[in-house]
């Protein structure tokens, strides 16, 4: 019996633990990164993309804010190529799904709106409008701390010597989520 009252107990905290990160007004922030390449064989290229982001919670699961993307590569002899943009973000993480298959991971959706730029030392350059959309996958550490993969298409629709760019990405990154105020105010109620 006692082993019975435990797990129930362990569960429910599980449970609790990953809704806890997403619920109305916490905030999450963190970076992604993807397409990072080393090369060591000639031409020794190296390529680096990263996208800091913050959000704040506006009710349970669904989180806007912002993002900004810098992204390099360059190779030996060739110049660099360089993109960047700051956009509108906004994710929402489904209710269940992959909670069901590893405890204490949550899929979602993510999509960006914004300026953004792609820059190649060879020409073909686009700026203007910036969009991408996906979905991810988040496995949380800890109740404040989430590793994810993100696959995300990007476009940029524009001017430039070419009107419209676009790839897909795979990205890794993490996320820090920081209890609002509210939330903050119910736990110190609750440890008292």
């Amino acid at each position: 019996m006692k082993k019975l009252i435990f797990t129930i107990i362990l569960g429910s905290t599980l449970t609790f633990a990953t809704n806890a990160q997403i619920q109305k007004g916490n905030v999450m922030i963190g970076a992604n990164l993807s397409n990072i390449k080393f090369g060591l064989d000639k031409p020794n290229a190296f390529t680096f993309n990263i996208s800091p982001k913050a959000a704040w919670f506006v009710q349970d699961g669904l989180a806007l804010g912002g993002e900004v993307n810098l992204g390099l590569a360059t190779q030996k002899g060739s110049g660099t190529d360089i993109s960047y943009g700051v956009s509108a973000l906004g994710r929402y993480y489904g209710e269940t799904g992959a909670n069901e298959i590893v405890k204490s991971s949550r899929f979602f959706g993510e999509a960006t709106v914004g300026i953004q730029g792609y820059n190649p030392s060879g020409g073909g350059s686009t700026n203007g409008l910036g969009f991408s959309f996906g979905p991810g996958f988040t496995y949380f550490v800890t109740p404040s701390i989430g590793l994810e993969a993100l696959l995300k298409y990007n476009g940029v629709v524009g001017f430039g010597s070419s009107a419209y760019a676009h790839n897909l990405g795979l990205g890794v990154g993490f996320q820090i989520y920081l209890p609002g105020k509210s939330t903050a105010r119910k736990v110190q109620k609750d440890m008292n």
